[in-house]
């Protein structure tokens, strides 16, 4: 039963749809969180950055646990980890137990995700390979656009704590399916940068740490200066740490190479845009404009469905256009919508909304899975897992900052309270700022992508399927 292929993608998928659903459910129950455990903005922030900032900076390790202790073995204790943690924080009777639960919830996501990867390259061979990872990331996309809206009725329906039983309930279903799995590990095996993971982590944590309470103890505050500079101080011992391992998490010789650069700049920046957006646009639509978190959820479908359509299509397109010409127009579109989506105001509905968001959306969807292959093609085939692992964590860790980043933003307009006055100011500044951010980061990615041009026309040919 072990070797059956179905009982892995099964597992893997269902376990898969769970992880984007954790972080967009809590983004629409965070108003409720908030009057229910009587917390302030920092404090429900860390609900969302504390799961993404895990996530974001162990993927690269619990990766290299994966392939030294065994895909399956880790892939059942990230399920274990993010079901418990999930159940913990149902019950949870404060803000901070919740946020401890969050963060160790992120710990297992992380685990899960690369070691389901792992599993489902490992079951599959020539195109069945293939068709098995397209549902991988069409379940990632439908986790995504429909996480909102799922929240949302789950909200109205049980209340916001139905938000992370339910997704810990699913990963209590998968791990039934665990002994089925089969064990699986690479030959030749290194170990874990655990220097590398200390280093990473705790800059990044330091780091959002410094903006989510930045506007609540006061920018000149000691603690928050020494988080910045600690934060500023461990990223370079990270950086030494990395360029001396012979065998780095993060392989910073990569980023010699401009058109993997300019990949992972369209990456980051394009999630910089859809993420915050996810999480903070549900808490306007519901305090500000008066939606309830079903009819909030569902209008954010808006901005993510193109997500599931649009990365079928982008394939087909790069016949006709340069893959690195779509990338380049993908950033460019989104930073377009961001521009647009400055017309919110306190009666915005969703056919106010709907060409702003649909246009983001848009453009995330041209570049979901090309950006992924493009960025593996520009780099040598054995250095192919690395450089997919560093792409994930560009956009993980990027989207993590910039979710910290227009909370303090937010906060400081809001005066901490994510309502007007100062909620709708607030969002147009971050929605100014991301479209000048994304124009310029088109312009960038355009001149690094153009250089090699002919390294990554194998990987356009691999994305069309042209042999």
């Amino acid at each position: 039963m072990r070797n059956r292929p179905t009982v892995v993608l099964i597992a893997v998928l269902l376990s898969t749809v769970s992880l984007p659903i954790s972080l967009t459910g809590a983004s629409v129950a965070l108003p409720d969180i908030g009057r229910d455990l009587d917390s302030g903005l920092a404090g429900v922030q860390w609900v969302v950055n504390g799961y993404n900032a895990t996530f974001a900076s162990f993927m690269l390790a619990t990766g290299a646990l994966a392939d030294l202790l065994g895909r399956r073995r880790v892939y059942a204790a990230g399920l274990a980890i993010f079901a418990v943690a999930g159940l913990a924080g149902a019950v949870a009777g404060n803000i901070v137990v919740l946020d401890v639960a969050r963060a160790l919830a992120g710990i297992g996501a992380a685990a899960a995700a690369t070691s389901a990867a792992a599993l489902l390259a490992d079951a599959f061979q020539g195109p069945a390979r293939a068709r098995a990872f397209s549902l991988f990331g069409t379940t990632i996309g439908i986790g995504l656009a429909f996480g909102p809206s799922i929240a949302g009725l789950l909200i109205e329906a049980f209340g916001w704590r139905a938000v992370f039983a339910v997704p810990a309930l699913a990963a209590c279903a998968v791990l039934a399916l665990v002994p089925l799995l089969p064990e699986s590990r690479p030959a030749h095996v290194g170990g874990v940068d655990w220097a590398g993971t200390v280093t990473f982590t705790s800059a990044l944590l330091l780091l959002i740490f410094g903006f989510v309470q930045g506007p609540e103890f006061g920018w000149s505050a000691p603690v928050i200066v020494a988080a910045f500079v600690a934060a500023a101080a461990l990223l370079a011992v990270f950086v030494r740490v990395e360029r001396r391992r012979a065998d780095p998490m993060f392989d910073l010789t990569l980023l010699a190479n401009p058109r993997f650069l300019g990949v992972c700049l369209a990456a980051a920046t394009t999630v910089t845009v859809l993420v915050p957006l996810l999480v903070y646009l549900p808490s306007y639509l519901t305090t500000v404009v008066g939606l309830s978190p079903g009819a909030a959820g569902g209008t954010l479908i808006l901005l993510t469905a193109p997500t599931l359509v649009l990365p079928l299509l982008s394939g087909a397109l790069t016949r006709l256009v340069p893959a690195p010409a779509v990338i380049v127009a993908s950033v460019a579109v989104v930073a377009v919508g961001a521009a647009w989506a400055t017309v919110l105001a306190p009666d915005s509905g969703a056919a106010t909304l709907a060409g702003p968001l649909l246009t983001i959306g848009v453009g995330i969807g041209l570049s979901i899975g090309l950006l992924d292959a493009i960025a593996i093609g520009s780099v040598a085939p054995g250095r192919a897992a690395t450089g997919a692992g560093m792409i994930n964590t560009a956009r993980l860790s990027s989207e993590t900052i910039a979710i910290a980043v227009v909370g303090a933003v937010l906060a400081s307009t809001t005066a901490g309270r994510l309502a007007d006055p100062g909620f709708t100011s607030g969002l147009r500044t971050v929605l100014w700022v991301m479209a000048g951010a994304g124009l310029v980061a088109a312009a960038t990615v355009a001149v690094l992508v153009r250089r090699g041009a002919a390294r990554a026309e194998p990987a356009a040919r691999a994305y069309r399927g042209v042999s």
